[in-house]
């Protein structure tokens, strides 16, 4: 049960995700087109029909409900369907089933009521018919049909024989299925192809009645000769007699059609299909596909339709737990330690040493494992498809409740991100869009009083740059209001008393909303108002290294823009250290490396450093004295200065030494260290020490 449910559910995940994809492109059309309704009834068909073999009784009912109201769309094109409606009894649909889901893969029971949900769907149902009704047209039903099933015959080679098989058991044998049942699965070792009348023997309880009656009849295909299978059979007690007869492939093809207990001369019967079946013999094999039976009731000869060419390079695709691909990534990192360990070795260091061919073996390996690391790296990139579908979503649940009218657009939803990376920016961003929709876009009437078009707009865009994703959220609404935001900061004591409220910059304005419990919504709505949950925000985007950049045009609208590295797994840095610690930085954000003199740096009246370079001047900051590390001394004539540029602002990180350029595989710190502004990480070096990541955006801060 463990494996059918986690298919039931990966299956019924995508549907729903289909679905919704469909539901929520064609939200602002007139009517579903056909193609969406047909989708749409496709996967409710199949949710409805593999619900009700797991006994999900409540996912069963809302499924065929909803599937009777997409068979009525289907069959009798009713006129006047409020869309937007039944755009929201389908999302509704959606979400009972994935709440359901979410129970299950929980280890919960499937425990959610769906009658009131049914009933909404029965009483629209019935209001959509009511049209119809009045004209005195005729009102299609839903009447559920078995699902045709299909059957491929497998690779036939030339060593292939073909048998048809017939038993008869001994009267007054009880449980005859499981005699039946037992002489299959004594065949299936040798079986190519294996299939047999009555065809349900195990859960049908009538079969035993027609396998008494009519005997059971079995077609085989296998390359074991007739002694071998007359042995695997065997007689006994139960089976009365055997009568085994090797046939052509053409009648083997033609199925149980004239099937009977006695093998007499048979005639192959003419048909379309047996003139293209190939017989054994001939010269030419069947390959898998070549032939595609669409029925497989007992009694009637198999329609056999030959298969189009087939194509070599068609690509195919196989589903993999997340949490394998997680393991298989430390593993991998741990590859790449254990390489640095090795290539690090201090016996390698011994004078004297030809390392000719041991050298040539190391970038051998060092080869293998960098292309290891880029195709696990592409395996775990994934599209922010459907990502950006939810906050799709979203747009369309708060703008319908707020009574706004507002477009959504999505650009660049194609662009490629890891895994792990969507985790952790799905609720930021959400939080973006929700605020962009209550606070960010005003309300019908206040867009027309400012002469704007009655409808808003929220953008979401992804693009990436210089090994980054840029997230953005972009609204048409009132933008943020700077002389509120300083009022509201001055207020809670966060301006400096000695600058002028001009010397701020709206930048630096903007991101006062940032601030746990800063907001300027003068009413606390279900959605807030932006600045409720934007400490959060900040704070789960720096997590993985990113920062979230602020800008708006008063009346015009905003923009938040989310700056995330595409990985977070393993990365290309620089080794440093200051004092007795190591340290390692990305390289992406190092601009240069410079030496320095005494003469170079200066002091402000508060003690701050900068130091001047070709005309410009920066604030230095020295990672010794930052951290107070042991035995630390600055040397300007021995130590080298980085300049790191993150966002547009640069700052000079001064350090004892450079010790080489690494490929890092980043751990994150252990939960019991307390969190230290301008760390992300740690990692183990080639000679088996520990590492600190030095988090840039952190450092600039």
């Amino acid at each position: 049960m463990e494996g059918m449910l986690d298919m039931y559910l990966f299956e019924n995940s995508q549907l729903l995700e289909k679905l919704q994809d469909i539901v929520l492109e064609q939200k602002d059309a007139d009517c579903f087109d056909e193609e969406g309704i047909n989708e749409i009834f496709r996967a409710m068909h199949t949710i409805k029909g593999s619900s009700g073999m797991m006994m999900f009784d409540e996912i069963t009912a809302v499924s065929h409900k909803l599937e009777d109201v997409f068979y009525y769309l289907r069959e009798s094109h009713p006129e006047n369907v409020p869309h937007i409606e039944l755009v929201e009894h389908v999302l509704a649909v959606a979400d009972f089933i994935t709440g359901e889901m979410d129970k299950l893969s929980n280890g919960e029971q499937a425990d959610g009521q769906s009658s009131e949900l049914v009933a909404r769907l029965d009483k629209f149902l019935e209001m959509i018919k009511g049209e119809l009704k009045e004209k005195k047209e005729e009102i299609k039903e839903n009447v559920h049909v078995e699902p045709t099933q299909f059957y491929i015959a497998p690779m036939a080679t030339g060593a292939s024989h073909f048998y048809r098989i017939y038993i008869t058991f001994a009267p007054n044998t009880e449980m005859v299925n499981m005699h039946a049942y037992k002489v299959v699965h004594s065949m299936k070792e040798i079986a190519e192809d294996l299939l047999h009348s009555p065809e349900d023997i195990i859960s049908d309880e009538s079969s035993c009645g027609k396998i008494m009656e009519e005997g059971f009849r079995i077609l085989l295909q296998t390359q074991s000769a007739e002694e071998e299978i007359r042995k695997l059979i065997g007689i006994g007690y139960d089976i009365k007699a055997v009568d085994v007869e090797e046939c052509s492939a053409a009648q083997y093809q033609m199925g149980f059609d004239g099937f009977g207990g006695n093998f007499g001369p048979e005639e192959v019967q003419e048909s379309p299909a047996a003139d293209t079946a190939p017989a054994k013999g001939t010269g030419e094999q069947m390959a898998p596909g070549d032939f595609v039976i669409q029925s497989k009731e007992p009694g009637k000869g198999k329609k056999l339709a030959k298969d189009k060419a087939r194509k070599t390079d068609k690509a195919s695709f196989i589903s993999v737990d997340v949490a394998k691909m997680d393991l298989l990534m430390e593993l991998i990192g741990e590859l790449v330690i254990s390489e640095s360990v090795v290539l690090q070795n201090p016996d390698l260091k011994v004078p004297g040493l030809k390392l000719d061919n041991f050298n040539k073996a190391a970038q051998q390996m060092t080869k293998i494992s960098t292309d290891l690391q880029n195709i696990i790296m592409a395996m775990r990139m994934v599209p922010l498809t459907n990502t950006f579908q939810k906050m799709n979503r979203i747009v369309f649940d708060v703008s319908r409740k707020l009574g706004k009218d507002i477009e959504f657009e999505m650009i660049g939803d194609t662009t490629e991100v890891d895994k792990n990376i969507i985790e952790h920016i799905s609720d930021p961003l959400m939080h973006l869009v929700r605020n962009s929709v209550d606070h960010g876009i005003e309300m019908p009437e206040e867009r027309e009083a400012k002469g704007k078009k009655e409808r808003g707009k929220v953008t979401l865009s992804a693009r990436t740059e210089a090994g980054k994703v840029w997230i953005s959220v972009k609204d048409n609404g009132g933008g943020l209001d700077r002389n509120k935001i300083m009022a509201k900061a001055r207020n809670q004591g966060l301006l400096d008393y000695t600058r002028p409220d001009s010397s701020y910059t709206d930048k630096e304005v903007y991101q006062f909303i940032t601030l746990p419990g800063f907001s300027t919504n003068e009413k606390v709505t279900e959605y807030s108002g932006r600045g409720v949950g934007m400490d959060v925000v900040v704070q789960n985007i720096q997590a993985i290294g990113g920062t979230l950049e602020i800008d708006s045009e008063p009346g015009q609208g905003s923009c938040m823009t989310l700056k995330i590295p595409l990985t977070l797994a393993i990365i290309d840095g620089i080794v440093m250290s200051a004092g007795n610690s190591t340290f390692v930085i990305q390289t992406g954000v190092i601009k240069e490396f410079i030496s320095v003199r005494e003469t170079q740096m200066h002091l402000d009246p508060d003690g701050n450093e900068y130091v001047m370079i070709r005309g410009e001047c920066f604030p230095v900051m020295s990672l010794g004295e930052w951290y107070h590390l042991e035995n630390y001394k600055r040397d300007y004539e021995y130590g080298m200065l980085l300049i790191l540029e993150v966002d547009d602002r640069t700052v000079c990180l001064f350090v004892d030494r450079l010790i080489g350029k690494q490929e890092i595989v980043v751990k994150p710190i252990p939960g019991y260290v307390k969190k230290v502004k301008g760390l992300s990480g740690c990692t183990q070096l080639g000679d088996g020490s520990i590492a600190l990541i030095l988090d840039p955006a952190g450092l600039v801060e």
